[in-house]
């Protein structure tokens, strides 16, 4: 009896132990992601981390779950642990007050399968690699005199599109707008990057493009099992294969072209023809360099400024261009504004007339203030420090919803809306009584305004952002020139399709932009 007893004691004494702890580790497991002196977030599921709360667009589903839980909020996906900024006054402590804090990125993707592993300048921690490579970007690669002697390879290629589109528009043909313009950024780019091979190859720049599409596909899909840990170094479905057989196939093609540039065969056009890989072949057999590049180095900059610029611009363009098919009142307001500044003469705006067309420039912004082609900034933390009075440990991921605070209510009036007035100078600006005023162009684009992060801020802002504009104001006003646009099918606007995944900008109308140009300035006439 005494012994039946003792185990119904024991028996019990065990049942109401694991129901404590099952408890405990569920309550746990379900709870908050705060801590004290961390920011809040949601409750968190194993495993899962918040991917139930987040929708098909991670911006979007961020920005409304920082309605509930503040501008600065924990958040898991998965395996990644990072902390959300969601408003302008926070982002400002991070890439203004703390800038130098913030300086590197976390990096989110497939690293392990990486052939030029060390060799990465767009993602490299903040140190002497990346402040040399900043510096080269700034003083010679993307400088403005270097701007400026590419300005006849972005003419020509504009030109030859319009050449294309002319064509159409006299056979009836409608046109894949989206497939134009990734055509055009790749022929501007290859030809800046490598100008002289291009002349002796004109198929290189679809070379190029094919195989930094499936470097990009690959990449993208393997970056999806960084999300599950332990996961992500399994190569289950052979992308990590085949990642390695592309970047292996983009090494020998550009070892071949880094090889002609050495011999010379390439030719020796002068200074003022030097493309970008003259200069940093230059860098690269400068004896006095601040710092020794490799050969590595150079080719995998090279491929990441194709992965940085290529879809990113041609995704610009698409947005822009729907836009404006979508708001035909604007449209007119940009052409009645280039037949301006042209008066009487019968010819082609220029770049040298961008920086009289304002208003050209202001819905071009506007664009990319509703559709940012880089909606999640990532950051980390290289210290310990206090942001909003929470603890931001070092080593902290951070996003920065650019797609969010760009819509914030309290900085835009009705922020989905498409109003480019907002972006006019104060003299400019006819809507300012309805409360569209806001600074002037050139500022925010030069990133000095964290209300609008278009092109990021700080020491990690684009650096291209000066290039892209030129492209995107002059494709756009050529082709608001010389052509009135339909949308092919039974619609008279395109219908807006919002993008899956880290995306807040894929392209305008989900699949492609099927539209009818209708001559209306012939540029070759």
């Amino acid at each position: 009896m005494v012994t039946n007893n003792m185990d119904i004691n024991y028996t019990t004494c065990s049942y109401f132990f694991f129901t404590f702890i099952t408890i405990f580790l569920l309550q746990r497991l379900f709870t908050s992601s705060t801590r004290r002196g961390t920011p809040p977030g949601p409750r968190a599921l194993p495993i899962l981390g918040h991917m139930h709360l987040l929708r098909s667009s991670l911006p979007r589903s961020l920005q409304a779950l920082s309605q509930t839980y503040g501008p600065l909020m924990n958040i898991r996906i998965g395996s990644l642990q990072v902390l959300v900024v969601s408003d302008s006054d926070t982002a400002k402590q991070i890439l203004k007050t703390h800038d130098p804090d913030f300086a590197s990125k976390f990096v989110f993707g497939p690293r392990h399968f990486n052939v030029y592993k060390g060799a990465e300048f767009f993602n490299a921690p903040y140190g002497p690699y990346w402040r040399f490579m900043k510096k080269l970007c700034m003083t010679k690669l993307f400088a403005g005199y270097q701007l400026d002697r590419f300005v006849g390879i972005r003419e020509e290629e504009t030109l030859a599109l319009l050449s294309s589109l002319v064509e159409k528009s006299r056979n009836g043909e409608a046109c894949d707008l989206g497939l134009e313009f990734t055509a055009l950024t790749t022929k501007i780019l290859s030809k800046m990057v490598m100008g002289k091979r291009c002349r002796q190859n004109s198929n290189l720049p679809i070379e190029i493009r094919k195989i930094v599409s499936d470097i990009m596909a690959c990449a993208t899909r393997l970056g999806l099992m960084e999300l599950f840990g332990p996961l992500r170094d399994l190569d289950v479905f052979g992308n990590g294969e085949k990642l390695r057989s592309s970047i292996w196939r983009y090494d020998a093609l550009f070892e071949k072209i880094l090889k002609e540039y050495e011999d010379g065969k390439s030719g020796d056009d002068g200074e003022k023809d030097k493309d970008i890989v003259d200069i940093l072949l230059d860098t690269y057999n400068d004896p006095k360099a601040e710092l020794k590049l490799t050969l590595n180095q150079i080719k995998f900059f090279i491929l990441e400024l194709f992965m940085a610029s290529l879809d990113t611009t041609s995704a610009a363009l698409q947005w822009t261009m729907t836009e404006l098919i979508n708001h035909q009142d604007i449209f007119t307001k940009i052409r009645d504004e280039i037949k301006s500044i042209l008066g009487n003469t019968h010819r082609l705006i220029k770049e040298s007339d961008l920086q009289k067309l304002p208003y050209l420039q202001a819905a071009i912004k506007e664009t990319l203030r509703l559709h940012p082609v880089g909606p999640l900034l990532r950051r980390e933390s290289n210290r310990d420090m206090k942001i909003n009075g929470y603890d931001v440990k070092s080593g902290t991921k951070i996003f920065i919803n650019a797609y969010g605070i760009m819509r914030d209510p309290r900085t835009y009036k009705d922020p989905d809306k498409f109003v480019p007035e907002r972006f006019l100078a104060a003299e400019e600006n006819t809507e300012r009584k309805m409360g569209y005023y806001y600074q002037q162009y050139m500022l925010e684009l030069k990133g000095q305004d964290v209300n609008y992060l278009a092109f990021g801020s700080g020491r990690r802002g684009c650096l291209g952002a000066s290039h892209a504009s030129l492209v995107l104001s002059l494709t756009i006003g050529s082709l608001v020139q010389c052509f009135d646009w339909t949308v092919k099918g039974d619609e008279e606007k395109f219908k807006i399709k919002l993008p899956t995944g880290f995306s807040a900008s894929g392209t305008a109308g989900g699949s492609s932009l099927m539209c009818s140009p209708e001559l209306y300035f012939d540029p070759f006439g």
